[in-house]
């Protein structure tokens, strides 16, 4: 789709300097930019970029000051905040790219499927018995949607999303290419045999309003109840999220963090790559996890800060760690007052 600099900054509340019926239809960086684009320019290194680039419209901020003049192919939008106005730009472009609608061929909808207004089927995709879809949902190419789930509104699953049987969905949410939602929690019991038995996975998982989850992760379905993940919640790639667990409103994981069997995490938390946090214990609010930390207990402190496996307090963890990394010129040192000890 093509734009004109004038419909731009009439969208951005923004002044044209320059050719406002220049057209453009891509979106690139600064120094990137080729005739036809419109990037923005709001930090000061990339000043000498104005004179250069040959992008057709730049988005740059009312106060930014350049020593000369742009190429003439080149029209400014001028705005209070070049960044903020590109990111709507963004925002914009993706919904644009992502307005899909219609039943692709071949799929299979269930004749008991309850479908909102304005939703798109990608071709290959399965929707099970009794499911309740909502308005503006887009269901990618093989996608499979379990019997009983229920999905919000404006939601987006990609290629590949798997989701299981009685699961809950809310409003917004965002799940990426081949991430499985409600698969059997970890549950076995060992008998006299030596062998275990399988435990029924009979609970759900939850999922709340604008939760966004990355790819290639696995979210388990409680042995019963719900595996909760509260609304505002971003996961990244790679995790794993175990049965039982809850996950607080607008918490973090990125990518490879693993939550173990009916771990409570607090809300507004963030745990780094790799993070680990064993089953059972509760995570307090705003608690901030290191990557590759390993948590081994309840943390209790709001707004405890933790590094290590086992974690604790990135304080002490930092103190431990100079004194760790000193560990053989210490032990040299005994060594030499040993020594010198033992001749007395």
């Amino acid at each position: 789709m093509e734009f004109t600099a004038n419909q731009i900054a009439g969208l951005l509340n923004g002044k044209v300097e320059g050719n406002g019926d220049v057209k453009v239809s891509s979106l690139a960086k600064i120094e990137e930019g080729k005739a036809g684009s419109l990037c923005f320019l709001s930090n000061k290194l990339y000043k000498n970029f104005a004179y250069t680039t040959d992008a057709s419209v730049i988005i740059i901020n009312t106060n930014f000051e350049l020593d000369k003049p742009v190429k003439p192919t080149c029209t400014l939008i001028r705005v209070e905040d070049a960044y903020g106005s590109f990111a709507k730009l963004l925002e914009m472009y993706y919904e644009i790219k992502q307005n899909k609608k219609g039943i692709e061929q071949p799929s299979f909808i269930s004749a008991s499927v309850k479908m909102g207004s304005d939703c798109y089927v990608g071709a290959f995709a399965y929707i099970g018995e009794n499911v309740k879809i909502g308005n503006n949902v887009k269901i990618y190419p093989h996608v499979f949607v379990g019997d009983g789930t229920t999905i919000g509104d404006n939601c987006t699953f990609f290629s590949g999303v798997k989701i299981y049987h009685d699961c809950v969905i809310g409003n917004h949410c965002t799940i990426h290419a081949s991430t499985v939602i409600g698969s059997d929690g970890f549950g076995f019991a060992p008998n006299s045999e030596n062998n275990y038995k399988k435990v029924p996975q009979i609970g759900n998982v939850i999922i709340e309003d604008h939760v966004e989850i990355g790819s290639n992760t696995s979210i388990d379905r409680a042995t019963m109840g719900s595996t909760i993940i509260r609304k505002g919640a971003k996961l990244d790639n790679l995790i794993q999220i175990a049965h039982n667990v809850e996950i607080g409103e607008n918490t973090v994981l990125a990518g490879g963090a693993f939550v173990a069997g009916s771990a409570k995490i607090g809300k507004n938390v963030m745990m780094g790559g790799q993070a680990g946090v064993i089953g059972h214990i509760t995570i307090a609010d705003g608690v901030k996890i290191a990557g590759q930390s390993g948590v081994g207990s309840t943390i209790e402190k709001e707004g405890e800060i933790v590094q290590g496996s086992p974690a604790f307090a990135i304080g002490d963890y930092r103190r431990s760690y100079v004194l760790f990394r000193s560990l053989q010129k210490l032990n040299d040192r005994i060594r030499t007052l040993e020594l010198t000890i033992a001749k007395k």
